[in-house]
C-alpha cells in the first residue's frame, strides 16, 4: 500500500484550485439570451411555477440530484471532535465519493453548532435545497437523536452514513460470511467491542436480519455493557441499555469472545488478541473495522487459526468493510424516486443486493484493479470491491424498488431496463461508447498483434485487454527482455503469446512471409532478397501475420514514425478497392454527445479527390459505430465564399459527394461554429442540407487542421478521446502513437477487434 506522508496530502488539497470540488454551470450561458433565461426575467417563470406546485422543485432544478453532506466536526473520522471547519476536507472528500460514484452533487454543510435542537433547527431551514441529507462525523449519543428527528420532521430522506453505511456493508459482508462458514444468522453468538453510532447501528441490523438479541454481548471502554451496571438508565444511554446483556458471567473482552461466532470490532487497535481469535467458534468471523489500526491485524488473525473469515476498513487486505460500496448508491436510488425517507427495507435492500453481487461472476475490470487472476466467493472474497462498476445498478434499482414497495417513492420507476441503462450512461457517454466497444469485442475476442512488446504501456494493454477478455494478444519482440519487463511490471503473461521474430526459430516464417510479399509486389520491383530483410521489422511481420490470416488485427505505433508505418501499410496490406486514399479518425467523447473527426493522421495535403475518399470513408466509419452520419466538410470559409485554395478543394468535394451521394447528410465547405451551432447555421444559411440536423461528423481540410483540433481537445481535459482509428485499408490495421496510455491502446484494441469481426462477416 502506498504510503501517504503529511506532505503529499496538503498539497493534494492545496495545489492549484484549493479543495476537491466546485460547481460547475449545467445550461448554456454564453449569450445574453442565456443569462436572461438563467435569471432575470426568465428565471421568475420556474419559480411562479414551484410556488403554485413546490415537487415541481424537482423538475426544474437540481434539488433531485443534491446531497447535503452535513456535520458539526464532533467526531470527525479518528480525530474526534476537532470542529466544523476542520472536519471540511473529509465533507468535501465525502461529496467527491458522491460524485464520481453515484454521479450525485453535493454541497458540503459545516455547521458551527453541538446543541442537538440548534443544529437540527438549522439542517431544516436549509434542507428545501436539497433531495437528501447525509449526516457525517456527528458524536454519539446525540446522532441518534438528530437523525431521527430531522427523519421524522423532513420530507427527504435522511441518513446518517456513520451509523447506517457501515452497518450496511458489513451486515453484506456478515450474511456472506456466515453462507461461506456454513452457519446461520439466528443461531450465531456475536460480540460487538464498541457502542458508538457504528456499533449500535450495525447490531441493530443485525437483529433486523435475523441476530437473536439474547445471543449478542455489547462492549464498551468499561467493559461488557450488562444490564446490572449502574448508571443505564440516564439520559442517553437508551440504545446501550438496549442491548446490555443478562449474563453475570462475563466482564472482559477475553471472556465475552470464548466460544463466541462473529466479533464485530468498532473500537481502537489491537484489543483483540490472536488466543483470543483461538477461543472463538469454528470458522469464526472477524471484523475488526478500527481504523487505521483494526482491533487485531490480518496477519496476526490469519496465523492465529486457518479458518478464520476477516474483514478490515482498510483497502490493502480482503474483505474490507467500505462505506463507499453503500451510501453513493443507496442515496442514487432515493433520489431517482423521489423518496421521502431511507427507511429499513431500504436499508435491507441494500444489504441483500450487496451480498448478492458478491456471489456472482466478478468483471474482468475488477481483477485488473487488485492484480488477481480471478476473485470467486470465498473466504478471500465475500464483499465486492469499491470498484465493482456493476455497484450502482445493482443497490441502486433494489434501493429504488424497495421505495417503491415500502410506500416512500413520490416517483415510481416504470421501465427498470430503461433506468439500468441510464444508470451505466450516467457518468458520461464516454463510458457508454467504450463500454460499449469493450463488451462487443469480448463477445468475439480476436487474434490481435502488439508490435512493441518491449513498450511498457503496449504490454500493460495486452495483459489488460487478455484479462478483459478483449483478445488474444500476440506480443511481439525479445522473449527474454519482455518477461523481465513483465517481471518489473509485476504483470502476468499467461495466455498471451510472445513471438520473437528475429530468433533463428522464426527464419521459416520470415522466408514465407517474404515470398508472399515479393509475388505480390513483383510488379513494383519487389524481390524476395529485399522482402527478407523487412521482416526483421516488427511492422513488416506483424502486418503480414495479419495479411496471411495468421492473426486477425494489428496494433502499432509507439515507437515508429506515422509515415514508416503507413508506408508499410499500403505495401502489406493495401486499400480498400474503390479507394485510392485511406484515413484516421479520432471520436471525441463529451458531455454534448459522440463526434467524428477525420483525417487526423495520414494526408497531410489532400486534394479534392483525397477529401472525397476521407468523406467517404467516414461515413463507412461512422456508420461502422452505429451512428448515422451527418458530415460538415470544414474550412475557413463558407459556402463558396473563398473560390480559392483549400476552400475551394472543400467546396468541389462537397459538390461531388451531393451529387452522388444524394441521401447523405452533407453540407460545406462552412467554419466550424456553423457546423456546431445548428440555430446559427439554419438562419444564416437556411438551404443547407444539414438544416435542422446536429452535426457529428466534422471533415477537415488538411492534417494540421485536423489534428490540432482533437489535440487540443485533449488538452483541454473532460472529453474522452479514442483514437486514431484507421479507415480504408484492406485488413484491421490500427495506429497509437507515442503519447497513448493503456486505457488508450485497449480502447484501440477493442476497435481493432470488432474491425476483425466485421470483416470475417463480410467474407462469409
Amino acid at each position: 500500500m502506498v504510503k501517504i506522508t503529511k506532505e503529499a496530502a496538503l498539497n493534494y488539497h492545496s495545489q492549484g484550485k484549493p479543495g476537491k470540488i466546485e460547481v460547475i454551470p449545467t445550461k448554456p450561458y454564453s449569450t445574453q439570451t442565456d443569462l436572461s433565461l438563467a435569471y432575470s426575467p426568465g428565471v421568475a417563470e420556474p419559480c411562479l411555477e414551484i410556488e403554485k406546485n413546490p415537487p415541481d422543485a424537482y423538475k426544474y432544478t437540481a434539488k433531485g440530484n443534491l446531497v447535503a453532506v452535513i456535520s458539526n466536526g464532533t467526531a470527525v473520522l479518528g480525530l474526534g471532535d476537532i470542529g466544523a471547519m476542520a472536519g471540511k476536507p473529509v465533507m468535501e472528500g465525502k461529496g467527491l465519493l458522491f460524485k464520481i460514484y453515484g454521479g450525485i452533487d453535493v454541497f458540503d454543510i459545516e455547521v458551527n453548532e453541538k446543541d442537538p435542537d440548534k443544529f437540527i433547527e438549522a439542517v431544516k431551514a436549509i434542507a428545501p435545497t436539497f433531495g437528501g441529507i447525509n449526516l457525517e462525523d456527528i458524536k454519539a449519543p446525540e446522532c441518534f437523536e438528530i437523525e431521527r428527528r430531522l427523519k421524522a420532521e423532513l420530507d427527504i430522506p435522511v441518513m446518517h452514513d456513520d451509523q447506517h453505511g457501515t452497518a450496511i456493508i458489513s451486515s453484506a459482508g456478515l450474511l456472506n460470511a456466515l453462507e461461506v462458514a456454513g452457519k446461520k444468522i439466528e443461531d450465531v453468538k456475536i460480540v460487538v467491542n464498541g457502542a458508538g453510532a457504528a456499533a449500535i447501528s450495525c447490531t441493530k441490523l443485525y437483529e433486523a436480519l435475523g441476530a437473536t438479541h439474547e445471543n449478542i454481548v455489547m462492549l464498551d471502554s468499561k467493559g461488557v455493557i450488562r444490564s446490572d451496571r449502574e448508571g443505564l438508565d440516564r439520559p442517553g444511554n437508551e440504545m446501550k441499555r438496549y442491548f446490555a446483556t443478562n449474563r453475570r458471567d462475563i466482564t472482559t473482552l477475553e471472556e465475552a469472545v470464548r466460544g463466541a461466532d462473529v466479533f464485530l470490532g468498532l473500537s481502537k487497535g489491537n484489543v483483540l488478541s490472536q488466543d483470543m481469535v483461538r477461543s472463538m467458534a469454528d470458522h469464526p468471523i472477524v471484523f475488526a473495522l478500527a481504523n487505521p489500526v483494526p482491533e487485531i491485524t490480518y496477519e496476526d488473525a490469519m496465523a492465529s487459526r486457518p479458518d478464520v473469515l476477516m474483514s478490515t476498513g482498510r483497502s490493502d487486505y480482503p474483505n474490507q468493510i467500505n462505506n463507499v460500496i453503500g451510501f453513493p448508491y443507496i442515496f442514487r436510488g432515493a433520489l431517482d424516486v423521489a423518496a421521502t425517507a431511507i427507511n429499513e427495507e431500504m436499508k435491507l435492500a441494500a444489504v441483500r443486493a450487496i451480498a448478492s453481487l458478491a456471489k456472482q461472476p466478478v468483471p474482468d475490470v475488477v481483477n485488473q484493479a487488485y492484480q488477481v487472476n480471478n476473485f470467486t466467493f470465498g473466504p478471500d472474497y465475500f464483499i465486492p470491491k469499491p470498484v465493482d462498476p456493476r455497484l450502482i445498478t445493482e443497490v441502486s434499482m433494489a434501493v429504488a424498488k424497495a421505495a417503491m414497495e415500502s410506500g416512500v417513492a413520490r416517483k415510481p420507476i416504470e421501465d427498470w431496463d430503461a433506468y439500468r441503462q441510464h444508470l451505466k450512461e450516467l457518468m458520461g457517454q464516454e463510458s457508454q461508447l467504450t463500454r460499449q466497444l469493450r463488451e462487443t469485442a469480448r463477445r468475439n475476442p480476436q487474434r490481435v498483434v502488439f508490435a512493441e512488446g518491449i513498450h511498457p504501456n503496449m504490454l500493460k494493454a495486452a495483459v489488460e485487454a487478455k484479462a478483459e477478455g478483449i483478445c488474444h494478444p500476440i506480443v511481439l519482440g525479445n522473449d527474454e527482455a519482455i518477461t523481465k519487463l513483465a517481471k518489473e511490471l509485476d504483470l502476468s503473461l499467461e495466455g498471451i503469446e510472445i513471438v520473437n521474430l528475429r530468433h533463428p526459430d522464426e527464419a521459416p516464417r520470415r522466408e514465407r512471409y517474404a515470398r508472399i510479399l515479393a509475388e505480390k509486389r513483383a510488379r513494383e520491383g519487389a524481390n524476395f532478397q529485399e522482402a527478407n530483410d523487412k521482416m526483421f521489422e516488427r511492422n513488416y511481420f506483424g502486418m503480414m501475420m495479419v495479411e496471411t490470416g495468421e492473426a486477425d488485427a494489428f496494433i502499432t505505433g509507439l515507437y515508429t514514425k506515422y509515415s514508416n508505418t503507413i508506408k508499410v501499410a499500403k505495401e502489406v496490406i493495401g486499400i480498400q478497392p474503390g479507394f485510392k486514399h485511406f484515413g484516421t479518425m479520432h471520436i471525441l467523447n463529451s458531455k454534448k454527445g459522440t463526434y467524428f473527426l477525420a483525417d487526423t493522421l495520414i494526408n497531410r495535403h489532400p486534394g479534392t479527390d483525397t477529401l472525397i475518399d476521407v468523406a467517404r470513408l467516414a461515413e463507412k466509419t461512422v456508420r461502422f459505430f452505429n451512428h448515422t452520419p451527418v458530415i460538415a466538410m470544414l474550412s475557413y470559409s463558407n459556402f463558396g465564399s473563398d473560390p480559392e485554395g483549400s476552400p475551394a478543394k472543400v467546396h468541389e468535394a462537397v459538390d461531388y459527394m451531393q451529387r452522388q451521394y444524394p441521401e447523405l447528410a452533407i453540407d460545406g465547405e462552412m467554419q466550424v461554429n456553423f457546423a456546431m451551432n445548428t440555430k446559427l447555421r439554419d438562419e444564416k444559411y437556411p438551404f443547407t442540407r444539414l438544416k435542422g440536423k446536429e452535426v457529428n461528423t466534422l471533415v477537415f481540410p488538411n492534417l494540421s487542421s485536423a489534428n490540432s483540433a482533437y489535440q487540443l481537445i485533449q488538452a483541454m481535459g473532460d472529453t474522452e478521446i479514442i483514437g486514431p482509428i484507421q479507415m480504408g485499408l484492406n485488413k484491421p490495421i490500427h495506429f497509437t502513437d507515442i503519447e497513448s496510455s493503456v486505457r488508450d491502446i485497449v480502447n484501440t484494441t477493442a476497435v481493432a477487434v470488432i474491425d476483425a469481426i466485421v470483416a470475417k462477416k463480410l467474407k462469409e
